[in-house]
């Protein structure tokens, strides 16, 4: 088995197992979540085939959605992060993603904030969207949106600055 490989399983299987037991239990100011799952969905590697990638975004999100019981919403929103994914590298990293040299612990972190910030809005506003699924609830989405994206977002940054490989 390859050794890249074996490491996507126990990152995948690690961070299933604290959203659900960790992060799915706070419930900062009594709706404020972190959903540091999309960990997975925002660092695996550009070089990869994106239909793997796809599919393993969808599995993610209904791994969630299995333990979580919440009818489908973190794979749908997990899948559409994966699919638009491209998009936001390109914008964040520039020629670095137009030539798959994108090395995420080698990258500046104003340019990583920039490309996690943008993702986890993303994932979160489809994400509160289809949970809330009504328009007279607008505000309540954008509200969760913005507060649960802004603690996810530290979250990941915090994690992702604790766990670099990076050397000086």
């Amino acid at each position: 088995m390859n050794k890249s490989l074996l490491g996507h399983m126990v990152r995948f299987v690690v961070l299933v197992l604290f959203q659900v037991i960790l992060f799915n239990h706070i419930n900062f100011l009594g709706w404020i979540n972190p959903y540091v799952y999309i960990l997975f969905v925002l660092f695996f590697p550009v070089k990869s085939s994106r239909m793997v990638f796809i599919f393993l975004s969808f599995l993610l999100g209904l791994t969630i959605d299995m333990f979580s019981d919440s009818g489908g919403v973190h794979a749908a929103a997990s899948v559409f992060i994966a699919y638009i994914r491209p998009v936001f590298l390109k914008s964040a990293f520039g020629t670095m993603y137009e030539h798959n040299a994108i090395k995420f612990d080698k990258t500046d972190f104003s340019a990583k904030l920039i490309y996690i910030a943008l993702l986890t809005l993303l994932h979160h506003i489809v994400l509160f969207s289809l949970e809330v699924f009504s328009m007279s609830r607008v505000l309540l989405t954008l509200q969760k949106t913005l507060f649960s994206g802004i603690f996810t977002i530290l979250m990941i940054s915090l994690l992702s600055v604790i766990f670099s490989r990076k050397t000086k």
